[in-house]
């Protein structure tokens, strides 16, 4: 299924809290805190995309999320319909990586060209829900 592609305009800021509210109101409180805009300072995790439809007031977010390992992440694409609720769009393939940095080690070439791979190929996913390309 695909959204609407008009009036979807690319949005590098701050996440919008939307997201998190509505994870959370879906799954639970503490369940998103990847989501949460207040931890997402100049040493948490990166890269993350995100639109909104100047229209209709949708968005769509890919971000990295991990659950109880937090080197071990992945991204995932998130829809927020205009009218409420919060949908888990699961992009084709494997977006997993380790954070390596999470541990106090460097990143290793091999570990930023997989990152950036899941990335691009989450961001891939999301714009072709998007646009339906």
């Amino acid at each position: 299924m695909s959204a609407v592609s008009g009036g979807w305009r690319r949005y590098d800021n701050t996440l919008f809290p939307v997201f998190h509210e509505r994870f959370e109101e879906k799954w639970g409180a503490g369940t998103a805190p990847f989501l949460d805009p207040s931890v997402y300072g100049e040493d948490q995790p990166r890269p993350r995309a995100q639109w909104i439809n100047v229209d209709t007031g949708a968005a769509v977010a890919v971000v990295p999320v991990w659950e109880d390992d937090p080197e071990a992440r992945s991204f995932a694409v998130f829809y927020l319909p205009p009218h409420g609720g919060i949908w888990v769009l699961r992009p084709p393939g494997l977006t997993g990586y380790i954070e390596a940095v999470a541990n106090g080690t460097t990143a290793t070439e091999h570990a930023i060209a997989l990152r950036n791979d899941s990335f691009k190929k989450a961001v891939a996913h999301a714009e072709e829900f998007i646009y339906g390309t």
